[in-house]
């Protein structure tokens, strides 16, 4: 693993632990995530590999990571206050994200020791998966795919929020104001 490596591993943890703290949701809290997940596709994801069950594999961890970025956007606190929308992570969907990452993390660092690599191509062999860039594609596309469904997960209910409680005084003046034509 190079420097660059650990550096996106720490930047993408960050982000979440940041979002312990509310905040508001902004285009910055949505396009920075996806700026990290962008430069990592460009650094690591070269190709998708069609052979084998080359797209069984990568299916099967971007899978994952849907299912993961729709369970921690689902546990992430979404509220409306002071006219604005406010996110925060909870403990719960914080620790998908660590665990997920330090999945993806440990998977690179055993790998890429001798005995993990040879147990990787030994699997990679009996699983017709035909290489490593079939592994690299899985791993960045199941962190695609988490960050992609959470955050879509987020500004869903964020946009059903302001929404519900936009039209909340409006639905109170119409009842008071129908109440006092009735008397």
């Amino acid at each position: 693993m190079t420097i660059s490596d650990w550096l996106i591993d720490v930047a993408l943890l960050l982000v979440v632990f940041r979002q312990l703290r509310e905040e508001r949701l902004t285009l910055r809290t949505v396009l920075l995530p996806l700026a990290l997940i962008t430069w990592a596709g460009t650094a690591y994801l070269h190709d998708i590999p069609t052979a084998g069950n080359d797209l069984v594999l990568i299916g099967a961890f971007a899978g994952t990571g849907a299912a993961l970025g729709l369970a921690g956007g689902a546990i992430t606190r979404v509220r409306y206050a002071d006219g604005h929308i406010r996110v925060k992570a909870t403990v719960g969907a914080a620790a998908l994200w660590v665990v997920s990452m330090g999945f993806r993390l440990g998977f690179a660092v055993w790998s890429s020791h001798p005995s993990g690599g040879a147990s990787v191509a030994r699997f990679s062999a009996d699983h017709d998966i035909t290489g490593g860039q079939a592994w690299v594609a899985a791993l960045v596309l199941m962190a695609f795919g988490e960050v992609v469904f959470r955050l879509g997960v987020i500004v869903v209910r964020g946009l059903r929020t302001r929404a519900h409680h936009q039209q909340a005084p409006v639905s109170a003046l119409a009842r008071a104001g129908a109440a006092k034509g009735a008397s």
